[in-house]
């Protein structure tokens, strides 16, 4: 959780790549800041620049704002918005913009703060400068960090932002629902917090939000969308799998990051975290009948020196919902069936690259040879 911010901190710099957090933020602080003291001498400078004559400015007028006593009130507080010169671009490695931010360093050592408060927020910052030593020595700092798929925990951290703003909206979440909108969403911070005002209104008067509404009313990110081809492979579901199947192709003549091989390699995931699970499942360390919260209860208590370091092949480096999501499919596949699937996807792994067949041609049939398996069973039936 950030730090309050008190009247004991007359200098507050907020930053990070994940804009959205550090725009919220510091709107925050402005606005506490902006109250305790009162008055309407409150000032805002825009410090979003695209050259250094504009940065000159920028703090040409921060410097006349920290000099100018309020007429109106007991204090003043000047906000610095969106600073774009204080990491280590062209405009930041000026020579003029790096001197003045020095001067200004040296002048805030020795300003009289009193009923006078600095926040400043930015972007990127070089944490090397003189000017970022002298907030961190002068006041507060607090980093926002975008979140990122490579990391373990932005899962974890966007249930927590999600909540945060759930109950400043009085509204309740069921623990599926919210995996459900933080898979959907993936590490977007913006985009969760616009998805979840669209559930508030959605809702309504209901105090507490479902599953069903999150799948009504949530946009799904291209990384959730990715999934619904591996979700119709476990379930078994051969018209739903073709159909999806086109759909990913279809939307790949319109974005260059699509591949072929990408599918391929989503359903090469697929089929091996599928049969982690089965073996999670003989071994005893997760049961197939529990609801969610049991589950994630489950993988706590998993040994992690049984299972492999790299996080590509260890299942519980994974978002737990997804893999409580492929716990329903694991008894659709038998063993043999699921190693088998390995070898179709590799060969067509190796006709997609060293063929001249039609790669649509080339995966259609090997997610069909996949599906109907030796002995398959229908889709909605399980096997031991």
């Amino acid at each position: 959780m950030p730090h309050a911010a008190t009247s004991t901190t007359p200098v507050f710099l907020v930053h990070g790549d994940d804009e959205f957090a550090v725009k919220q933020r510091a709107r925050q602080i402005f606005q506490q800041w902006s109250t305790e003291l009162g008055g309407i001498d409150h000032e805002i400078i825009d410090a979003q620049v695209s050259n250094s004559g504009e940065a000159l400015k920028a703090l040409a007028r921060l410097r006349e704002g920290l000099q100018t006593l309020p007429f109106f009130g007991s204090g003043k507080v000047i906000w610095l918005q969106n600073c774009s010169f204080l990491g280590d671009d062209r405009t930041a490695s000026s020579q003029a913009v790096t001197e003045a931010l020095g001067d200004l360093a040296q002048e805030l050592k020795t300003f009289a703060w009193q009923n006078v408060r600095l926040l400043v927020s930015a972007g990127k910052v070089d944490k090397r400068k003189a000017f970022f030593k002298t907030l961190e020595k002068l006041g507060t700092v607090e980093p926002f960090a975008a979140w990122s798929v490579d990391d373990k925990n932005w899962a974890a951290e966007a249930e927590a932002a999600a909540l945060r703003q759930l109950r400043s909206l009085k509204k309740e979440i069921s623990d599926e629902a919210l995996s459900e909108l933080i898979n959907n969403v993936g590490p977007n911070n913006r985009q969760l917090a616009n998805e979840i005002e669209k559930l508030s209104l959605y809702a309504a008067d209901r105090p507490e939000l479902e599953l069903a509404d999150v799948r009504a009313i949530v946009t799904r990110n291209k990384q959730a969308r990715a999934f619904a081809l591996g979700d119709a492979l476990g379930e078994r579901d051969l018209p739903r799998l073709l159909r999806t199947l086109d759909e990913e192709l279809w939307e790949m003549k319109f974005d260059s990051q699509k591949s072929e091989i990408g599918l391929l390699y989503g359903l090469i995931s697929k089929v091996r975290v599928t049969i982690f699970l089965k073996e999670m499942l003989r071994e005893g360390w997760i049961k197939a009948d529990v609801d969610y919260s049991r589950f994630k209860a489950q993988l706590d208590r998993v040994p992690a020196d049984k299972l492999p370091e790299d996080k590509r092949f260890n299942p519980l480096a994974l978002n737990p919902y997804l893999l409580y999501k492929a716990l329903a499919n694991v008894r659709r596949y038998s063993t043999d069936e699921l190693v088998e699937a390995m070898r179709l996807l590799l060969e067509c792994n190796q006709r997609l690259i060293f063929s001249n067949l039609d790669e649509t041609l080339v995966l259609q049939q090997a997610l069909v040879q996949i599906v109907r398996g030796v002995n398959a069973q229908p889709a909605g039936n399980v096997k031991k």
